[in-house]
């Protein structure tokens, strides 16, 4: 199959081309770089021509409310080129539990674009994943001071991109799920431990102190970022991928 993969030139993008043109599928990755522009519309048409499936991994680059105009627009203008295309299965990456943080506006954002899809014309997938492995030195840098790290007690299931990819790969060979698939790491720790084990294997003489109250992952309650039932748990342990 031809499948477009926007946004494809990114963390997750990149390796999910890289998965799919490994078994035999024409991935094309679609970007800015490459004359694609999701929110001005531009180079969509073009890119989605031929395509039976449209991966839509863009990100809004930006935490606050203006995640959502980002998300929305992009959306609308991505349904509609896809639309129009003839594209059969539209699939987007979202977070395990964004519904149950409203309190973050991205997050908020992030199940703003699952209702976009869901309303949509195209069969559509939506991959859930729990907090990237990759993303924890900049979780660690929001809330540095001197050398003090001040993390909350937060449930966070760590997964590595890879394994993101792995099956943000699968479902988009596969047929439309026309619902949701959550994916989180083996391993579940509250982010301050999580914060203290980072610290430790990179010999990092910076302290961990408990504060539920700082940072961005202050706001979620109880464990409402792991996954539950039914999810797909991913082979990667954290311990080994930071070795």
């Amino acid at each position: 199959m031809k499948i477009a993969v926007i946004g494809g030139t990114g963390l997750i993008g990149s390796k999910v081309v890289k998965n799919l043109n490994a078994a035999g599928h024409e991935a094309v990755p679609c970007s800015q770089s490459t004359g694609v522009d999701i929110i001005a519309g531009t180079g969509l048409e073009k890119a989605l021509s031929g395509a039976e499936v449209a991966v839509n991994l863009t990100n809004s680059p930006t935490f606050d409310d203006a995640s959502a105009a980002f998300f929305r627009t992009s959306m609308d203008n991505l349904l509609a080129a896809a639309h129009k295309a003839g594209v059969r299965h539209a699939v987007i990456l979202s977070i395990v539990g964004a519904e149950l943080v409203p309190e973050l506006d991205y997050y908020r954002a992030k199940v703003l674009q699952e209702d976009i899809l869901k309303a949509g014309p195209i069969p559509y997938s939506i991959v859930r994943a729990t907090q990237f492995m990759e993303f924890m030195d900049a979780v660690l840098s929001w809330t540095t001071e001197g050398d003090t790290v001040r993390l909350p007690a937060t449930p966070i299931q760590p997964i590595a991109a890879q394994d993101v990819a792995d099956a943000v790969a699968e479902v988009a060979a596969g047929p439309p799920l026309n619902g949701t698939r959550d994916i989180g790491g083996p391993d579940v720790f509250t982010l301050d431990e999580l914060g203290r084990v980072t610290l430790s294997a990179r010999s990092d003489s910076r302290e961990v102190v408990l504060d539920d109250s700082a940072g961005m992952f202050a706001a979620v309650r109880g464990d409402a970022l792991t996954t539950k039932g039914d999810a797909r748990l991913a082979p990667t342990h954290y311990t080994d991928w930071l070795s």
